[in-house]
């Protein structure tokens, strides 16, 4: 019996989804007795590549998913049914712009200078009437509704199902509330290394929606589904360690006693990479023509966006693009709940790497409240209005392009571009049906 058969038997599975995410974050799968999995674990479950967002033609051969036994998951909400994240491969050769592949190319170079990027990710949502166009729970209507013990309790049925799954998964959640739109939540897990996390984060949007389903609900990880209230974030944690088989294997290298707010230089360097690369990085931690209507939007009627309006970066202040909320790792609050989960984690190593690969200076760190008092443009580069000009900064950023690969980088663009050419400008049901699934 193989070690997969094996461990399909203990999980007392009969099925098991062979999973991938495409360029858009949508996860595509193929339904696979237990019987067969041992098969599709050596050579690949088969996909007609130009059926999902890959960028191919109805020309080109099977695209062949391999999954990886080590991400075998038990689904929390249908007993007897697995599944596996797989990586992608044409023609027998491994796909550039398979988003999980990219993630752990980065995770290659990061090894090779001795590091190991650790993230954890805060991915809100809202939970919504079963057509989306209304927040399910007409009871919550507070002005300032976050941590509102009764609506984040009239949802329990929800919730508290979903942390007792992410608990016997092993992710560690330790605790979830109601966040700061009306209808909006949160669940927050322990971080890992970047790949984990990553496979963690796109089987949770998955498992929500589906549970959520079950409770005749619709959960939405879309930026900003409502005007009047704020959107959903992906806040991304983020620290590197020593990688195993180095001297300083299992250490922080962000923290640092002697630096300033705790934090090492190198830490300051990867804030540095942030920093430079955060326009093109809208490509991809702000993704879809809905993502900017998040990003520098006028107050809610909580009062704030808890969104960033420039590039900056500051210690435990919300206000601004990157906090460093204690000693230990950074927070970028950039990017949305429409993120891709692999290519959050791939894009914001590149960037980070570059800035201690090149040493770069972040400059001043801004400790104004950057809502009641916004930095002017000599202290604050601006974040891009919308998707176009996000794509015009991923298209001439050479370094973060070279880092990434350019055939991953060509068709990712090439599919957005596409996005923005059919809905910008729309703020209608186009733009909201598009979005409301991410």
């Amino acid at each position: 019996m193989s070690d997969l058969a094996s461990r399909l038997q203990a999980l007392d599975l009969q099925f098991v989804l062979i999973s991938f995410t495409d360029l858009f974050g949508i996860q595509r799968a193929k339904l696979v007795p237990a019987s067969a999995a041992a098969a599709m674990a050596s050579d690949g479950a088969g996909f007609a590549g130009f059926a999902a967002w890959l960028d191919l033609s109805p020309a080109d051969g099977d695209v062949l998913a391999i999954p990886d036994p080590a991400s075998l998951t038990a689904l929390p909400w249908q007993s007897g049914v697995g599944w596996m994240a797989a990586e992608l491969t044409l023609n027998g050769t491994p796909m550039a712009q398979c988003p999980r592949r990219l993630l752990r190319q980065q995770q290659q170079r990061a090894n090779a200078l001795g590091f190991e990027l650790r993230s954890g990710v805060e991915a809100e949502f809202f939970l919504l009437s079963p057509n989306g166009a209304a927040i399910a729970d007409t009871a919550d209507h507070q002005e300032k509704p976050c941590y509102d013990q009764l609506a984040l309790m009239r949802q329990f049925e929800l919730i508290g199902p979903l942390l007792t799954a992410m608990d016997r998964l092993g992710w560690g959640p330790y605790q979830a509330d109601h966040e700061d739109a009306n209808g909006q939540f949160e669940i927050n897990w322990t971080f890992a290394d970047a790949l984990s996390t990553a496979d963690r984060h796109a089987f949770f949007k998955v498992m929500v929606k589906a549970m959520a389903e079950q409770q005749g609900l619709r959960a939405s990880f879309m930026a900003k589904p409502f005007a009047a209230l704020t959107g959903n974030g992906c806040h991304t944690h983020l620290s590197l360690w020593g990688a195993e088989g180095t001297a300083s294997a299992g250490q922080n290298l962000f923290h640092d006693p002697a630096g300033a707010l705790g934090l090492s230089p190198l830490a300051y360097q990867f804030i540095g990479g942030l920093i430079a690369h955060a326009p093109a990085l809208c490509a991809i931690t702000n993704p879809t023509v809905n993502s900017y209507r998040r990003l520098a939007a006028p107050p809610t009627t909580s009062g704030a966006t808890w969104s960033p309006g420039g590039i900056s970066y500051t210690g435990n202040n919300r206000t601004h693009m990157v906090r460093i909320p204690d000693s230990q790792r950074l927070e970028l609050r950039l990017p949305d709940g429409s993120t891709h989960p692999y290519l959050l984690q791939a894009a914001i190593l590149a960037a980070g790497l570059d800035g201690i690969t090149r040493q770069l200076d972040p400059g001043p760190r801004q400790d104004n409240d950057n809502y009641a008092n916004p930095l002017g443009p000599g202290d604050c580069q601006r974040l891009p209005a919308d998707l176009g000009e996000a794509l015009d900064a991923f298209a001439a950023d050479t370094l973060l392009r070279q880092a990434l690969g350019e055939e991953f980088c060509s068709a990712y663009e090439h599919l957005r571009r596409r996005q923005w050419q059919r809905e910008r400008g729309d703020i209608s049901d186009t733009e909201r049906r598009s979005c409301l699934d991410c």
